[in-house]
């Protein structure tokens, strides 16, 4: 039962610092909000009867009260204390519920409402709990670089403004990071804003980095306590380049190629496999032994087959850690003798040679102009023919670029030759004589006749081909003639002559003339025999018929007696 107030003490003063008397059965009750939101606390009393008026308050640390809210019952007025930290923030409705806004860490206190009537005073607390997410982790004054086999500060990972205070965690490729002595070593600190009451935390990592750790991404998360519970914030990956000291060196010609060739420009490339990888080397030629130094790279230019032998690198500071490579310089030589331009007379004999020099087996191709030959020429005896452009080409298939070629051009001189030929016409009333000439430079040719005789055609010179070609004349004598074929040269001229004879005309002609005669006659002697055998013939016809009426009418006289019998019998 709650105790009886004395009349004397019914001013509102003497109730509130009479003892409040708490509902029974009336457990603590505890409100979680969230920085910088509404904090609503009902008041979880019901509301008696004979209520005078309703009022909140909050209880120091030292348990002394302080007063922020009054609404009477009668008059429905609200009044707020003048508490600072609480002005303009404070909201009491009908039901004496009280809302704060703008939730702050100061507000994390336990509030009382408080109904009184005239006999008594009922109090509810409620605990108010306020809670601040973090800021979201990141990891900063991260090493520019990490060293392996060193332990070194990897970086800071921050969260910022939580309440209350969190948990940094780091990991490794995802996988959580614990202390290590020599290996992992974390620091943990937090600070807290003597305004906002919010925490920072801040945990600095440690770290002996290896090999394995190269292109491994690290982060942290914050591990903190929310209105609805426990979180977990995590960072951005940040990868560190790892430094690391070079074991093994390699060399290289640049740029790549299946095969060098004399001429060529070639770049030696060594590379170290440490990070960050040398700047710097020694570079040894094939019989030099005093290394050169040089960055990274070194270049010959023009290179010539002598350049062919092992080529090496090493470290500057460690020449005990090289490497080697061993280069070709492809070469190829081509030797024709005889070459450029030969004039020969025909019929001579020419040997050609095409030599090959080559640092492998080399292909040799012939060509004749433009022409590919079966195999190299050989030339025991001129021939007109054989003159002409030649070509020898060899290359290296497996080289790239690498050919070479020598050209023979090769003329054949000779003297002209001539040759005369007669070719009667089947009328007999022409003859063609034709002049046959051999012989290069080419011959002109000139022709001659001495008697009289028509000139039917002259026709056309031939085409020259390989040296030869021919002049034709078609001829009709009315009596012997001498044709006379001449063919000139730079090197000499050359006549020859043919006799045509006009009585070899007029006796095929004749000859025809008695040969048509004769046929004439012939065909008359056979028609006139054939006129006779025709004659008899019909001669002979008619006289069968006579005999053959004859029989026919004595047939017919001996049947009529043979009649005229048998009816006198009768």
């Amino acid at each position: 039962m709650a105790p009886k107030v004395s009349p004397s003490c019914r001013l509102v003063f003497c109730l509130l610092i009479s003892a409040a008397v708490l509902r029974p059965g009336l457990a603590w009750y505890t409100v979680n909000s969230a920085y910088g939101d509404t904090i609503v606390m009902p008041c979880r009393l019901d509301v008696p009867q004979n209520l005078m008026f309703g009022k909140w308050k909050y209880e120091k640390p030292d348990g002394s009260p302080v007063f922020i809210a009054f609404r009477s019952s009668t008059k429905k007025s609200v009044q707020y204390d003048d508490v600072p930290e609480y002005k303009d923030r404070l909201s009491l409705s009908e039901n004496y519920t009280l809302s704060i806004n703008n939730a702050k860490i100061s507000d994390e206190k336990r509030f009382v409402c408080m109904l009184v009537t005239e006999d008594n005073v009922f109090e509810a607390p409620t605990l108010v709990k306020v809670f601040k997410q973090p800021s979201k982790p990141e990891i900063v004054n991260k090493a520019p670089y990490l060293e392996t086999e060193q332990l070194k500060k990897l970086g800071d990972c921050i969260s910022r403004d939580s309440y209350p205070d969190g948990n940094i965690t780091w990991y490794r490729n995802g996988k959580v990071l614990q202390p290590l002595v020599g290996e992992v070593d974390i620091l943990f600190k937090k600070e807290v804003d003597p305004v906002t009451q919010l925490y920072t935390m801040t945990s600095s990592l440690e770290y002996k980095t290896t090999k394995a750790d190269i292109q491994m991404p690290f982060t942290c998360s914050v591990t903190y306590y929310g209105p609805s519970g426990q979180k977990t914030i995590h960072s951005e990956q940040t990868v560190f380049d790892i430094y690391y000291p070079t074991e093994q060196v390699t060399i290289q010609v640049l740029p790549p190629k299946n095969a060098i060739k004399e001429g060529d420009n070639i770049t030696l490339q060594c590379l170290g496999n440490g990070n960050p990888p040398p700047e710097e080397f020694m570079f040894y030629l094939p019989g030099q032994p005093e290394g050169i130094r040089s960055s990274n790279t070194y270049t010959l230019t023009d290179v010539r087959r002598n350049a062919t032998g092992d080529y090496k690198c090493s470290l500057i500071d460690k020449k005990s850690m090289i490497a080697s490579t061993t280069i070709t310089v492809h070469y190829l030589d081509l030797s024709l003798n005889p070459s450029g331009e030969v004039t020969k007379q025909i019929g001579d004999a020419l040997p050609v040679s095409c030599t090959i020099s080559a640092s492998r087996n080399a292909t040799v191709v012939w060509m004749k102009d433009n022409i590919r030959l079966r195999s190299s020429p050989s030339f025991s005896s001129l021939h007109y023919q054989d003159a002409g452009n030649y070509v020898c080409e060899t290359a290296l298939q497996e080289v790239e670029g690498l050919k070479k070629r020598e050209s023979l051009t090769l003329i054949v001189e000779g003297k002209p030759q001539i040759k005369m030929t007669k070719k009667t016409d089947p009328s007999g009333l022409s003859k063609t004589i034709i002049c046959h000439v051999e012989g290069f430079p080419k011959p002109a040719i000139q022709w001659t006749i001495t008697g009289s005789g028509s000139v039917i055609n002259q026709t056309e010179e031939s085409p020259y081909i390989n040296g030869r070609y021919y002049s034709k004349i078609i001829i009709s004598p009315e009596e012997n003639v001498t044709l006379t074929c001449a063919a000139e040269n730079q090197l000499e001229r050359t006549v020859n002559s043919l006799n045509v004879s006009a009585n070899e005309n007029r006796e095929k002609v004749n000859d025809q003339a008695k040969l048509i005669v004769g046929i004439v006659v012939g065909l008359l002697l056979a028609a006139l025999v054939a006129g006779v055998v025709y004659w008899l013939y019909m001669k002979k016809s008619k006289t069968a018929s006579k005999h053959v009426n004859k029989d026919l009418g004595n047939m017919e006289e001996n049947k009529k007696l043979e009649e005229n019998n048998h009816k006198t019998e009768a």
